[in-house]
């Protein structure tokens, strides 16, 4: 930690920079909840996307506001929009905001823009040779990310703790459990079973096959077997359907994500990708299991471990051309985890319907 001045007093409003995608918003909720217990009078307001405004509209939790960030080059866009940015970083200013926690990156491009909001204190992490924050911590990669974004809410006042109860980290609201029972009434006596085939990243997406061959193991069991994903992944959600002997229910493109977290605070069990549904379903406490591919397992596992049964995938080398894709990334897209066995997937499906 490099602090370079004291604390202010008296903290009345705090920004922090996570323009991100779903899995990583997650990735930030300890670090949110930690800031409010810090500062529990003090607004919160979150810098990021669309999505954040509409999912967290009217839901209870650590962000009291959502404001927008524009097209910001390395800042959650390939380029930037000028006019449009410099009305955000004029409406910033006058914010007065008394914290500001850069946790978006290295710094290379959200340092820069964060300093101009003009908070009386900024923190976050910094690669080599980036503009310095007030306090800052160096960014390390790969690193656990709910710890590494706690140690930058450390740096602004906030105790990095656990909770001591097991209070799940996303709360529910009544439109999530409605939208979600729209979609798909609860069945009585079976015991709803979610997959979810997809991820933004197709290296680490198992088979459709792999999938299919599971759901038809867990409906062995009397378990209902619903197939989730984007409206873009719809065509996947489709193929492990009609590959599965048993009757399943393809949900892709169906449910909003605030639908998706009511869907998934009713299942006995989500099995995942490594990919922003599974993290919900953990910040919600559902039962899970979750197929990594090395690394990401690193950077994603959940605070309370117990909570996650991980089946992990070690190649590092492409399947295609062999290269080696821990620190640059070949052309190709093929699976990184589909070596990782039914059988262990099965087995740890079971351990966790069994730990409920």
């Amino acid at each position: 930690m490099r602090p370079t001045r004291d604390l202010p007093g008296d903290v009345r409003k705090i920004v922090v920079l996570r323009p991100s995608a779903v899995g990583d918003f997650v990735f930030a909720l300890p670090a949110l909840h930690a800031l409010k217990q810090a500062y529990p009078r003090a607004e919160l307001v979150l810098a990021g996307k669309a999505w954040h405004r509409a999912f967290l509209r009217e839901r209870p939790g650590p962000v009291d506001r959502v404001v927008e960030v524009p097209p910001v080059q390395g800042v959650g866009a390939p380029e930037t929009e000028t006019e449009e940015v410099e009305r955000f970083i004029g409406a910033m200013r006058a914010e007065r905001f008394d914290l500001a926690l850069q946790m978006f990156g290295g710094g290379r491009h959200s340092n820069p823009f964060l300093l101009r909001f003009g908070a009386r204190l900024t923190a976050g992490t910094c690669a080599p040779g980036v503009p310095l924050l007030d306090r800052w911590v160096p960014y390390r990669e790969p690193s656990q990310r709910r710890l590494a974004l706690l140690e930058i809410a450390g740096l602004a006042g906030a105790e990095v703790r656990l909770s001591p109860d097991a209070r799940p980290e996303l709360a529910l609201t009544e439109a999530d459990r409605h939208e979600a029972a729209a979609i798909m009434p609860v069945l009585a006596g079976k015991r709803l079973i979610v997959l979810q085939p997809g991820s933004t990243d197709p290296r680490r997406r198992w088979p459709a096959q792999s999938f299919a061959a599971l759901g038809d193991r867990l409906a062995q069991d009397g378990a209902c077997i619903a197939v989730n994903g984007s409206s873009d992944e719809m065509d996947l959600a489709h193929e492990v359907v009609a590959r599965m002997h048993a009757p399943a229910i393809a949900l892709a493109g169906r449910l909003s994500l605030g639908g998706l977290c009511g869907l998934l605070a009713r299942a006995a069990l989500l099995v995942s990708n490594d990919t922003g549904p599974l993290h919900l379903g953990l910040a919600l406490g559902v039962p899970s299991v979750g197929i990594f591919w090395l690394t990401n397992l690193i950077e994603g596992m959940p605070l309370r471990p117990s909570t996650l049964h991980a089946a992990l995938s070690a190649r590092t080398r492409c399947p295609v051309c062999d290269q080696d894709n821990l620190r640059t990334r070949c052309p190709h897209d093929a699976s990184f985890v589909a070596e990782v066995g039914i059988d262990e997937v099965e087995a740890l499906a079971h351990a966790a319907l069994v730990h409920q």
